[in-house]
């Protein structure tokens, strides 16, 4: 039998401390705004003092930004199986069916992720950029010319293409998280299936018809 080090545990112990921490925050930043969340409320939540908080994070923005990216690389996961995918109109709708599966399974990141102004305004002031959404959307615009050149998409701009597929899937999920998809599909869940038969509408509706 293998027994865990002094230092292993130590290290799984941190670990567990600041899943915690970014638990209890994204939490607090959904129930009550990010502008009223302190530490010492996220201390609080997790019943340790807000000293042992500094210790992971130096302040509530570096929290916001480490929920962030954990949160996009949560996204990253459910596209693990794109790649397998040759043909790119199939791969565009499976990004889709991701997308719509990412935000009804993690709403409170995606709030953070896509909705939520603070994000942005960190990131403008520490004057770092949206990497994590840029590296999402270099992925998606990639895919959309892949499906031009190979004639699955007819031949336009592609940034007001790969603009219109986000805002299509970013519309569905927006709706249903904020509880204003009530309106169309009352039985909650039948909402997934009802947002992917969107999408499919959406893509064959922009799928070039060709001559083979």
């Amino acid at each position: 039998m293998i027994h865990m080090g002094i230092q292993e545990r130590k290290e799984k112990q941190k670990l567990e401390v600041r899943k915690l921490i970014l638990d209890a925050s994204i939490k607090l930043f959904i129930e009550e705004g990010f502008g009223n969340v302190t530490i010492r409320k996220i201390a609080d939540l997790i019943e340790y003092s807000p000293t042992t908080v500094y210790l992971y994070f130096k302040d509530k923005d570096e929290i916001l930004a480490a929920l962030h990216d954990v949160g996009f690389e949560k996204m990253q996961a459910f596209n693990d199986d794109l790649a397998s995918i040759n043909n790119p109109l199939l791969r565009l709708h499976k990004m889709g069916e991701n997308y719509l599966q990412f935000g009804m399974e993690n709403p409170e990141f995606y709030d953070l992720m896509f909705i939520m102004d603070e994000p942005m305004k960190v990131f403008e002031e520490e004057g770092c950029g949206w990497e994590p959404g840029d590296r999402a959307i270099n992925v998606l615009k990639a895919t959309v010319v892949e499906c031009m050149e190979k004639n699955y998409l007819a031949r336009a701009d592609a940034h007001v293409v790969s603009l219109s597929v986000w805002s299509f899937v970013h519309g569905l999920v927006s709706l249903a998280i904020r509880e204003r998809m009530e309106k169309f599909v009352p039985e909650k869940e039948m909402m997934l299936p009802m947002m992917r038969q969107s999408l499919n509408w959406f893509v064959n509706s922009i799928e070039n018809t060709r001559k083979d």
